[in-house]
């Protein structure tokens, strides 16, 4: 979970800035003196800027199209960001020979507005940041003081071997949203920058991976390009990668080499989602955490094609073309860490034969699944989320057994299938049922029998009317907060609802009488939702819902009249809200 972690909030940094690379503070250094009067400092500091200190100025977002002159040769930090700058003047950037960080994103810079030599000088610029200009080319050269490069989201075309070349201070390097293409790339374009940990070549015009990359890179972004091959032997040396993603590329199985990822012995995330595979690739390192082969052709699971993998968490099998026939009854038989598996979106006809022991998350929406058997989650028993829904599962092919040995389950989806009875036998560690979208048209006395511990109950869009929810079937679930009970075919409000509740949806059914006792059970009651049933004021009792003291939201729109409904002003709070259509007294 740490590495899915980290790797989100990478990709949430991506997506809010258009770039990986995190900003140094502008504060003052604390082994720094000011030189000179606060007065000297203002006197110096750009119009339109913030001087926090001598070394540190501030002019990011002041809608600036020059280069400020007046910057003190002492500034290290200098923030230009978010202005309308084309050109950096090489004489007014040469002589900061002290800057150590200098932001240029999102700005209008042009390559022949940023000239070569206006880096010579700076011997100890450590963080560059060009991100969102309009550059076609990368300089020519870079201090080798550098230790984070970006040029994402501009129009790169080229870049030359002293840019990122002989840096040995150099981590992170920053290219994607560009329009790279391998011709683009010396091949010495890391030569002597052993120490580069990141490298994002993401959202380019690649048709192959680089051939000689960093040893030292840690996290290597190649999605969205055009790669069609691997080389047997480009990811050989880089025994510390542990994020390699490649996908919306155009692999497939033809295209990667049996050895290609066989000694990345430091991998724990690779990503090969959307791509044209017909099967998992083979050699795949055993430390890989999290495995992404969504969105491919995949048919088939064989037999030793995951098992190699031991320490695999997480498992990311949806949108493929794989069959129950054709997953091996030993496919996951070595897979002891495997916790997640997603085979949603695939033609799987029933439950896949043995499932990994320490399986907690089967999402299996969105198959073609029929039926379940009695022993088809036998080996699962750690199951505790266990996604069913969008299938075409029917109640007589449903063995009442099917479900006695997940006895940790919380959460079950079995919603969009062609049930007719919610299934016997559900386990009382179950939390939520959702059962929506399906053919119900009766709850039996057991329908929810020994589900103490259930608190979500969802029941919308069935069949169901009043004669047919059988008394104290409530009486089973005095731990339910939410009860949704939308779309069906109800009369009144069902009775003898449990005092738990919180949460009651009743919308879309045909219910014409309000009474005094309809809500008299549930007095912790806080959101009703009666909306669009044939309830007129006639039908609404005096004080239907006087003694509801935490009621927050009432809904009676949408019914044949408008309803004024008094409700009762407490000490705890009043039940009145801007949904509700009544008003308060």
């Amino acid at each position: 979970m740490e590495l899915l972690r980290m790797v989100g909030q990478s990709l949430l940094l991506l997506c809010l800035t258009g770039s990986l690379a995190i900003l140094p503070a502008f504060s003052r250094d604390k082994n720094n003196t000011t030189s000179g009067s606060a007065a000297e400092q203002r006197r110096r500091c750009p119009l339109r800027c913030v001087c926090t200190s001598e070394t540190t100025v501030d002019c990011s977002g002041v809608d600036l199209s020059t280069f400020p002159r007046n910057l003190s040769a002492d500034t290290q930090h200098l923030a230009l960001q978010n202005n309308r700058l084309e050109d950096i003047p090489v004489e007014y950037l040469s002589r900061l020979t002290k800057l150590r960080t200098l932001s240029l994103h999102n700005n209008r810079i042009l390559s022949q507005g940023l000239p070569d030599k206006a880096f010579t000088s700076l011997q100890q610029l450590e963080y560059l940041y060009l991100a969102n200009n309009k550059l076609t080319v990368t300089p020519r050269q870079l201090p080798n003081t550098l230790s984070i490069a970006d040029f994402a989201g501009n129009h790169l075309t080229e870049i030359f071997a002293l840019t990122f070349g002989h840096k040995p201070k150099l981590r992170s390097v920053y290219l994607h949203n560009n329009n790279l293409t391998n011709a683009g790339l010396p091949k010495t374009m890391f030569s002597g920058s052993d120490m580069v940990n990141i490298l994002i070549l993401s959202n380019n015009n690649l048709t192959r991976v680089p051939e000689i990359l960093p040893s030292q890179l840690i996290q290597l972004h190649l999605q969205n390009n055009r790669i069609s091959k691997i080389p047997k032997d480009v990811f050989s040396h880089l025994e510390h990668l542990r994020e390699l993603y490649l996908q919306n590329n155009r692999l497939s199985n033809a295209g990667i080499h049996s050895q290609t990822f066989s000694k990345m012995k430091g991998l724990q995330y690779l990503d090969l989602s959307n791509n044209n595979l017909t099967k998992v690739p083979e050699g795949l390192p055993s430390n890989i955490v999290v495995l992404q082969l969504g969105r491919n052709r995949i048919t088939s699971i064989s037999r030793h094609s995951l098992n190699r993998i031991r320490n695999l968490e997480y498992l990311l099998l949806q949108h493929n073309r794989i069959t129950a026939g054709r997953v091996h009854k030993e496919a996951f038989g070595e897979l002891r860490k495997l916790h997640t598996l997603h085979i949603f979106n695939n033609p799987l006809g029933k439950i896949p034969a043995v499932l990994p022991r320490r399986l907690s998350s089967l999402m299996l929406l969105h198959n073609a699944i029929l039926k379940i058997g009695a022993d088809d989650f036998a080996s699962a028993y750690h199951l505790t989320d266990l996604n069913l829904s969008h299938n075409r599962l029917r109640s007589a092919r449903l063995h009442r057994l099917a479900f006695r040995k997940l006895r940790r389950l919380e959460r079950l989806d079995l919603s969009a299938n062609r049930l007719s009875l919610l299934p016997s036998g559900l386990p009382p560690s179950l939390l939520a049922l959702r059962a929506q979208g399906n053919q119900i048209s009766q709850l039996p006395t057991d329908a929810l029998l020994h589900l103490s511990s259930l608190k979500e109950l969802h029941l919308h869009h069935n069949l169901l009317t009043i004669g047919k929810i059988a008394p104290g079937v409530w009486r089973n679930v005095p731990n339910l907060k939410l009860l949704d009970l939308g779309h069906n075919d109800l009369s009144y409000v069902p009775p003898d609802l449990p005092e738990s509740l919180e949460y009651i949806y009743l919308q879309n059914n045909r219910i014409t009488t309000i009474t005094s006792d309809s809500f008299i059970s549930t007095p912790n009651i806080k959101v009703i939702a009666l909306r669009s049933n044939r309830l007129t004021s006639a039908g609404v009792r005096k004080g239907s819902f006087g003694g509801l003291r935490y009621l927050q939201v009432l809904d009676l729109t949408s019914n044949p009249e408008y309803i004024n409904v008094f409700l009762h002003s407490t000490t705890q709070g009043t039940a009145a809200s801007n949904r509700t259509t009544g008003r308060q007294g």
